[in-house]
Formats: structure tokens, sequence, C-alpha cells
């Protein structure tokens, strides 16, 4: 079945986690796959699990102390431009109250820094970092937009407000909005909604905030143009449990962007941990995917965690931003919130793998997985893995028959982002002319976090 069949089955609502449940074979082409959903994986025996990973905290890359930023500052933004890395967020909770859009910018992702626009007075100077002031403050959340059409005075859009107003800059800086009116206007947006170009599908995607039965949930709409967007949507979480979910920071993975990733802020009210702190409710961070942006797998165990620091488990703490980073070839930053409402407010990188979300995870007793069945678009297996010293990982191809299999790779062991499988005494993999292949995955102490076909 091509991916169209299978997004056209997601559209009459039928969940992927079904599709591959009823074994149809998936045309993955030479797309890179990853294991945060059920999509690709038949059936698992042994001691093989899909195992979620967790980002390893960082530096503290920002606190939130300049005079119009402030200990509820939120709402962040992170994005790259060419060789330059913006972050954008709400400051709020300075001293004079209110609202503000500012930004700060670093070359490396770590070290920020404010620059002086000049833009809009406050307190009595225009040197600060405030890009927008005014109605829009509360949410605005923008993105560098990767429409082939995009005119260069729009190069930079944003969603903006309650309801959101559609917003655009040739530069990340100077704003103007592109309707007077809000764009959407169905949903509760009291939160930060987001936008982007899905360069894959070819129009522009907003997830915006709602309630749902009192629930903070979350809807999404489509529009080819940015200003007329179709009727919001609500999410498909499948069977997981309802949770509120505060934000949703939603991106395509950039390495595989026909899979969207996004990271909620779980939000638990009726939990108080701090009493004196006043505020009830504790929050973390989860993980979910999604393959058509309405059906969603998530995970019930957190993505991340408060940690050990006490003012992390006051409420509405572990905000990720919207936006991932990859700093190097071999690992990802993302960003969080923490110390909210507290003199300490901050927000703080984290790292993770490459690909390294979720992985195939064969434990010390090892196990094996096998593929659904896949329509390939290449004999070159390319895959992204780890193994202790004494762990391996070995594939073999097999046909839609039963029978020998087609190929048997060798046995790999070590750390690799990127490795080209090779053949039992160098043989090149030859597949079927007609029918899929399935991969049957042997692993032991070991983790296998990608992998795509290649001609």
């Amino acid at each position: 079945m091509c991916r169209n069949a299978l997004l056209a089955l997601a559209a009459v609502g039928v969940a992927f986690a079904d599709v591959a449940a009823g074994q149809p074979a998936a045309d993955i082409d030479s797309r890179r796959e990853l294991f945060v959903d059920s999509f690709l994986v038949e059936s698992l025996e042994g001691d093989v699990t899909r195992q979620l990973h967790h980002p390893i905290p960082r530096e503290i890359v920002h606190e939130y102390t300049a005079p119009w930023e402030g200990p509820t500052s939120a709402y962040m933004t992170i994005l790259r431009d060419g060789d330059l890395v913006r972050l954008y967020l709400r400051g709020s909770g300075h001293e004079g109250g209110g609202e503000v859009t500012c930004m700060a910018e670093s070359t490396d992702g770590i070290h920020f820094t404010r620059p002086e626009l000049g833009l809009f007075e406050f307190g009595g100077s225009t040197a600060n970092s405030i890009v927008w002031l005014g109605e829009g403050t509360h949410n605005f959340t923008p993105f560098v937009d990767t429409n082939p059409d995009c005119q260069p005075e729009e190069r930079y859009k944003a969603i903006a407000g309650r309801p959101p107003l559609a917003l655009a800059s040739p530069d990340g800086i100077h704003w103007r909005k592109l309707a007077e009116d809000p764009v959407i206007t169905e949903g509760a947006f009291d939160s930060q909604n987001l936008a982007f170009y899905d360069t894959e599908r070819g129009y522009y995607v907003c997830f915006l905030r709602d309630f749902a039965d009192g629930v903070r949930t979350i809807r999404t709409c489509t529009s080819p143009d940015f200003v007329h967007w179709t009727e919001p949507e609500w999410l498909d979480y499948g069977d997981a449990p309802l949770e509120h979910l505060y934000t949703n920071a939603a991106v395509p993975y950039f390495r595989a962007p026909h899979i969207y990733l996004a990271f909620p802020n779980r939000y638990v009210p009726e939990r108080t941990k701090i009493p004196e702190h006043g505020e009830r409710g504790v929050c973390d961070g989860v993980l979910m995917s999604s393959r058509d942006g309405v059906h969603w797998e998530r995970w019930e165990e957190a993505f991340l965690r408060p940690g050990p620091d006490p003012l992390n488990w006051t409420d509405r703490n572990q905000h990720i931003a919207y936006g991932i980073l990859p700093l190097s070839e071999t690992e990802l930053s993302i960003y969080w919130t923490e110390n909210y409402r507290h003199d300490t407010a901050r927000l703080r990188r984290g790292t993770l793998r490459t690909d390294g979300f979720v992985s195939l995870h064969g434990g010390a007793e090892g196990g094996t997985a096998l593929t659904r069945p896949l329509i390939v678009g290449g004999s070159r297996l390319e895959v992204n893995y780890a193994t202790s010293a004494v762990g391996s990982i070995r594939f073999e191809v097999l046909g839609s028959e039963e029978g020998a299999p087609l190929a048997i790779s060798e046995e790999l062991f070590g750390d690799e982002i990127t490795r080209v499988v090779e053949w039992v005494e160098g043989a090149e993999l030859s597949l079927p002319e007609e029918g899929p292949i399935r991969l049957r995955i042997h692993l032991r102490d070991a983790d296998l976090y990608s992998l795509r076909f290649l001609e």
C-alpha cells in the first residue's frame, strides 16, 4: 500500500496503529523510519521492547532577568535561521505587569544575548529586545516559512493571540498583520498555539489549545495561504488516558518530515507538591507522534520529569519549547522552562541522541523484532544503532513467502549514527522484483533508533 493510500485511510478515521495491525504492506520508499510509533513493527519476541529515551539536562541558556521578562515568562520558540539561533518568548511577571514578546539570539544555541532593537518603549527606553507589543503578545509563536512560494517580505510568520492573528516579517524582527481580524476563531487558544509549513503535504498546519469536557487538549487545522483555515479538528489519542495537555510543541521531525513529533506539557491540577507555593498543579513533558496530524500515539511514561529541583515541582514547569535544534550530527537539543513563578525562572537546554526518542531495545537476553511487510526504495540498508561491548544487532531480509532469508547481515556492534549494513560474505541484497519484504531484527544489549533503504 502506498503512502497516499495510508493517508487516505487515516483521513476516514483509521488510525495508523490499526492499519499496521492489519498487515498491509507499507511503502516506506527511501524515507527514514523511527520507532516512535507502532507503525513499523509487527511483533516482538524475547527480551526486545520499544524503549522511550529521555533528554539529558545540560546548561541553563537563558535566565528571565531582563526588566521586560520576569518569572512568568513562557511559551518559548527556538529556531534556526542560517547561522543564527533565535529564542522568542513571552515576557511577563516583571515589575509593572503586562506582557511583551521579546527575543534573544545565539550563534551556538547555548550562549544567548538580548539585542537592543529600539522598536518599542519599555520603562522609558527603547533599549530592549521587544519585537511585538500589544495584541497577540500573550502567546506569539513564530516560524521560518519553508513554503517555496513564500514572498521574501513574509519569510517569517507567526500565530499570535486569543484568538490568533496571522503575522509576517521579512527578518523576524519587524512584524505586521497579514489580516486585521483573527484568522482562526474556534478554540480556547489560552496557551501556546503554533503553526508551520508542511513541506511533505504542501500546506500550513496549526495546532491549537482547546478544552474537551473541561480537559485541556489540542485541535488542528490546515491552510493553503496562512490566512484561510479549515475548521479545527480534535486530535485522536487512541487508547491513551484523558489528561490535561497544556502546550503541544508539535513539529515535523526534520530527518523524517513525514512524521510529526509533539512534546505536550502534561498538567496534573489535582496534585500539589509544595503547598506553600499557593498555585495548584504539577507538570511534566510527554512525547507523542503522528503520521497524519490527527491520529496520535502518546507515551504514558514521562519524556521529561521535573527532577530533584523542588521549584520544578510547582505549577507550569517543564514546558518544552517549540523547536528542535541539531547542534551537531550526533545529538539534538531541546529546551524547557524551569522555576516558573520564581525569581530563578529560566530556560534549560537538554540533549538527545539524533533520532534517539525511542529505540528498538534488546536486553541482555536478546530477542527479535519482525517488521510489517515493507515496499522499499533501494537495497542499501542504513541504520542508526548502538550496542554494548558484548551486544549485537543482526538483520535478516525475508520475502513475502515463508522460506530462507533473502539476505543475512553482518553482526553489528558499536555506536554509529550512520552505518550502511553489509551482508554476509559481502553479498549484495537482491530484492524481489515483485512483492514486499520484511526485516527480522535480532538485538542483544543493543538499540536500533532508525533505518532507511537507499538505492
